[in-house]
């Protein structure tokens, strides 16, 4: 009786009784057992969602603005409070860029140090946001029972939450609020629709076995949703992260522009507000009202490209279809050609031998 075990191979010669036993050597470098993967493997793989073309030109977009926040006093060629009686309301000139104000005040400074009140109020705010919707999501869509609803239903309240009045009372009761605390309560009344995607995905994490082995494994609850469930998350939270940025600085440039920020902080809706109180649309002095209005666009621009390609690392059809669109393109075919015509060899070799 011959025995087969599994990695040998049993081969029984033709008219020959004897049978030969060839073992199988096992592949270099290859474990039996599958690793699992690290942290930093899996956090590597999280942050793939920023190496397409989008979220490279947005992010390279945002990276502009935010280095001319950094080094503001340093590219700004004028205060931006300098006032020059002697040069009211002049267009673009070698001296001032973007022209002057109605007070000679250099429209190019006062973009450039602007930058730094947009930037440190929507990144602070974003920051805030994400904080508690990564805290509250998680933890309402892991736990079960009376906590789980009792978390619920604190983002359902923040969701109805009014955040333009909310403002409006809060920026009454200083008479010059700071930035730090404008974008606070941006962060505060930001968080609940993030809060909302992560609860519900991770009401579908909770249940995969990976989970669930380190549940059986006795691993305490704050590395499971470190370690096994935020790089699994970090797409969405990225996703987040981005429109409450977007948010934020759309909600600070209008509240300034309408006046309920004092027009004492710079930022590109304070610009708006004084070249609007001044009449400069009416007159039509672009240089005010124009750079300030570019950069909001531009910014939002580059956010919006973030998010896209976010939602294309995310979702796999859109993933395929964009994987598809570049080799289409590299091989010089149409992209938006529905149907691919292809030739056999045979149908070749009949068209060249009739």
């Amino acid at each position: 009786m011959n025995t087969i075990t599994p990695d040998t191979t049993t081969r029984r010669a033709a008219g020959t009784p004897a049978t030969a036993t060839v073992r199988r050597p096992a592949p270099a470098g290859r474990s039996r057992l599958t690793r699992r993967p690290t942290f930093s493997s899996q956090l590597g793989s999280a942050f793939a969602m920023f190496r397409n073309g989008k979220s490279i030109t947005g992010l390279s977009i945002l990276g502009f603005f935010v280095l001319v926040a950094i080094f503001a006093d340093v590219l700004a060629p004028y205060s931006p409070t300098k006032v020059d009686n002697t040069s009211r309301f002049q267009p673009p000139s070698a001296a001032h860029w973007l022209g002057t104000t109605h007070i000679g005040e250099d429209v190019l400074s006062q973009v450039i140090h602007g930058t730094r009140g947009v930037i440190v109020v929507g990144f602070l705010a974003a920051i805030i946001a994400t904080i508690l919707a990564v805290v509250i999501g998680v933890l309402s869509g892991y736990l079960r029972g009376w906590r789980s609803e009792g978390l619920s239903a604190l983002t359902n309240v923040f969701l109805v939450i009014p955040g333009i009045p909310l403002i409006i009372i809060v920026a009454a009761m200083f008479e010059d609020p700071p930035l730090i605390l404008i974008a606070a309560v941006l962060g505060l009344i930001g968080w609940a629709w993030g809060a909302r995607v992560l609860r519900a995905q991770t009401m579908s994490l909770r249940s995969r076995d990976f989970v669930l082995a380190a549940k059986a494994n006795g691993e305490p609850l704050r590395r499971i949703i470190a370690v096994e469930m935020l790089p699994n998350l970090m797409a969405l939270i990225a996703a987040s992260f981005v429109g409450t940025v977007t948010a934020a600085i759309i909600g600070l440039t209008t509240l300034s522009y309408i006046g309920i920020i004092p027009v004492t902080t710079y930022n590109w809706g304070t610009i708006l507000n004084w070249a609007g109180a001044q009449g400069a649309f009416r007159q039509g002095q672009w240089w005010w009202f124009l750079p300030p209005g570019l950069c909001i666009a531009a910014i939002g621009v580059a956010l919006s490209l973030i998010n896209f390609g976010i939602d294309e690392y995310v979702n796999p059809r859109l993933r395929s279809a964009g994987e598809r669109a570049r080799a289409l393109k590299k091989k010089g075919m149409n992209v938006n050609d529905t149907v691919t015509a292809v030739r056999t060899e045979a149908a070749t070799s009949r068209q060249e031998n009739p």
